[in-house]
Formats: C-alpha cells, structure tokens, sequence
C-alpha cells in the first residue's frame, strides 16, 4: 500500500474526466494536462461529470496505483480552481473529507487552545500556599 508523507502533494484535476480511463489515460493527463511528473510519487484525483465516482492515480516507486471510488448517494464537494488554473492542491486534511464525501468549505478548523503560563514573583503570594 503507499503511504502519504508530508512532503507528498496531493493534486486534483478540475473538470470532469472520462472513467474509463485506465494506468495510461490517466498518466498522460497527468503529464499533458496538470503538467506534473506521473512518477513523482505525489496523489493525483480525477472526478466524473456527476461528482460521485472518482479516480486516483500514484506511483509507488515501483509501479503505478489506480484506485476508484463510487458514492451510493450524494456528490463529492470537488474543488474549483481560479481562472487558468488546471489543478488544485488540497492539504491532507482536505483529501481525508473529500474521500469521505464532507464538504471541506463547511467544515470550521477548530482554534488552538494554549494554555497560558504566568510567571509568580516573590512580591505575589503563590496561589495556594497561603
């Protein structure tokens, strides 16, 4: 199985693709249309006109992986890229609500919460040792 490192881009093609595309339709969209480098090791998406299957294509170091995945309801929130662009990159976080069918732009990252430190000096008494 591969592993997704941090250093590992996750790139989604924007636009529909055809499904029946296999190892080489996929791999020479890759390097014709998004312009990256198929064997690079970083995750490549490919979505149907309909939303509810999709296709990723990745290079293990030793061959290539198509895996595909179909929705028995609803749609997958694709993302929509700015004017110009042929491709999105999602963080890893992003790619986890996406195959899970979640909408990323809905979804509210929770605030870090800190605790916060306060040096005591000798002019204040300690709480709790009075």
């Amino acid at each position: 199985m591969f592993g997704l490192g941090p250093a590992t881009r996750i790139y989604v093609a924007v636009g529909a693709t055809d499904m029946r595309k296999g190892y080489e339709g996929l791999y020479g969209l890759v390097r014709d249309r998004l312009q990256c480098e198929p064997r690079s090791g970083h995750v490549f998406l490919f979505c149907n006109g309909q939303r509810n299957r999709l296709k990723v294509l990745v290079w293990d170091g030793s061959g290539l992986w198509v895996c595909a995945k179909r929705l028995e309801r609803g749609r997958f929130h694709w993302p929509e890229a700015e004017a110009g662009q042929n491709k999105v990159v999602l963080s890893h976080e992003d790619l986890s609500l996406l195959l899970n069918g979640m909408d990323r732009v809905q979804v509210q990252r929770r605030k870090n919460w800190y605790r916060e430190y306060r040096q005591v000096t000798q002019e204040e008494p300690s709480a709790g040792l009075a």
